[in-house]
């Protein structure tokens, strides 16, 4: 089943998140995921540089969809123009992909002033140009496409709001909606409580909300996270568990599967990050009674 069709059919649907090789070929890729098809709706890509080297990410979603696995394309709209954001989507339909989640590049970026609060931007106004050309079937320079296309779009935005940043944060997430957004990916959730409140806001839109988790492995990734991404993000009983615990596996399988079973009451779906666990995803899967 395609990932719109599970979402309009209001399934509580499981994607997962990996980097688009760099150093290695993508069909490894593949073969670490082969033990989780058929039980997530899909899987992003997100574009990848590293000195300098930039990752085929498009490559290696085609390389997922010849393989029955669904491709998430993951993109940024800020520093593109029309025309490139056309070109990449011209790529990806071609590549048969169907699946669109955008962000802004540098979108966790803590803070309450206006000019350093933590918010999602996706230009909205350029998105939309490209996407509306797209479905009548035609460039934005005014040729004609070689045929129509439409996509399943994504929008990352912010769930643990700071003091200032829910009205802009609603104004972009009204935007999106207008425009067409089929779910709304939030930032990672560890909190239930907190998150259960940012839901109640942000229910008159009408449109599905999946919830980021991420895999915890150790308590060290878990005091990186609170230090470089947000602080307190992680609670400390989270972090305590998993220093104290003999066994580092089951503790964070454990946590992943407490966090989601919260979740299945409050939100359809999950978008789990691995950060390169991708072959141990089966076992949390399992622990989380997904699928």
């Amino acid at each position: 089943m395609k990932l719109k069709e599970a979402l309009q059919q209001k399934r509580f649907v499981v994607t997962s998140e990996v980097q688009a090789p760099i150093d290695q070929e993508p069909e490894n890729l593949v073969r670490s995921l082969s033990a989780v098809r058929g039980r997530v709706d899909g899987v992003s890509l997100s574009e990848v540089e590293f000195e300098g080297v930039v990752a085929d990410t498009i490559k290696a979603c085609e390389l997922l969809h010849q393989n029955q696995l669904e491709p998430i394309y993951q993109t940024t709209t800020r520093d593109k123009s029309r025309p490139q954001l056309q070109k990449d989507l011209i790529d990806a339909h071609q590549a048969g992909i169907e699946n669109l989640l955008v962000f802004t590049e540098d979108y966790r970026i803590t803070g309450d002033s206006l000019q350093e609060m933590m918010f999602f931007h996706v230009d909205a106004g350029k998105l939309q140009s490209v996407l509306e050309h797209f479905r009548d079937g035609q460039m934005v320079e005014g040729g004609a496409l070689k045929s129509k296309a439409e996509f399943c779009l994504g929008s990352g935005v912010e769930s643990s709001w700071g003091k200032n940043v829910p009205e802009l944060e609603m104004k972009e997430m009204e935007e999106m909606t207008k425009i067409g957004t089929g779910y709304f990916l939030t930032t990672p959730v560890f909190d239930l409580d907190q998150f259960a409140k940012y839901l109640k806001q942000v229910a008159s839109f009408g449109v599905p909300v999946i919830a980021e988790v991420m895999i915890l492995r150790t308590a060290g990734m878990a005091r990186f996270l609170n230090r470089h991404l947000r602080s307190g993000l992680v609670p400390e009983p989270i972090i305590q568990k998993l220093a104290r615990a003999p066994d580092k596996l089951k503790a964070s399988i454990a946590i992943f599967a407490e966090i989601v079973t919260g979740l299945k009451d409050l939100c359809q779906g999950v978008h789990i990050i691995t950060i390169g666990g991708e072959e141990k995803l089966k076992y949390y899967l399992d622990a989380a009674k997904l699928k």
